[in-house]
């Protein structure tokens, strides 16, 4: 049985889980929408990624309510396992695509088009993810939870990730640049990679694999 203060730091992990599956709904949707609309790589791929934090994010929140209602570590551990090949396999998926699309915008010399939404999306995705950042690290601490922890360092990436995406759509906007979007794109790949590499060890039972011990 979970004591009093494991109790309550479950629930604040559940909290935060929800305002960031929450979040990842709108980052996703405004993304994916804005980025074809500006035909933006970068924006596209920076959506896709949301949409596979957010089925990490559930998987997490299934994982942190079975063991509030009581779950055993076996089952618990299983579904994060299970969760972390799933999203790793995905993310490096994704950076594949990035790659073999930037290769062929730049070989086509196919530029993005300014996006007002993809700015505005960028910079709240650097403001709002370093905060749930903490939140989870701190959380995944006081129960015990490298997922948690894990899923903390993830989103701080999803903030180097919203960055990296505004120069991009800041440099076609200014200076119209045409390759400035394929090339932030492929700047991309490093986190994506980073992050689904992580998520596979975390998989294969490596404890702290997306460093944050």
């Amino acid at each position: 049985m979970a004591t009093s203060a494991h109790a309550v730091s479950l629930r604040k992990g559940v909290h935060i889980e929800l305002w960031s599956i929450a979040w990842m709904i709108v980052e996703a949707g405004v993304a994916i929408a804005a980025g074809m609309a500006a035909h933006s790589l970068a924006l596209v791929a920076f959506g896709a990624d949301s949409v596979i934090e957010l089925i990490a994010g559930a998987v997490l929140l299934w994982r942190l309510m079975m063991e509030s209602q009581g779950a055993n570590g076996v089952r618990i551990q299983r579904a994060e396992q299970r969760a972390s090949w799933v999203v790793g396999s995905a993310l490096l998926l994704l950076a594949a695509y990035i790659i073999v699309a930037s290769a062929v915008k730049l070989a086509t010399h196919t530029g993005a088009q300014a996006s007002d939404w993809g700015i505005v999306l960028a910079v709240a995705s650097g403001i709002i993810m370093p905060y749930l950042s903490r939140a989870k690290k701190r959380i995944g601490w006081e129960i015990g939870s490298n997922a948690l922890r894990a899923d903390g360092s993830c989103s701080i990436v999803c903030a180097y990730m919203a960055w990296t995406v505004l120069l991009g759509v800041v440099a076609t906007a200014l200076f119209g640049w045409w390759w400035a979007d394929s090339i932030a794109s492929l700047a991309l790949v490093y986190f994506v990679v980073k992050e689904g590499w992580e998520a596979i060890q975390e998989a294969r039972g490596n404890a702290d694999a997306c460093g944050c011990g």
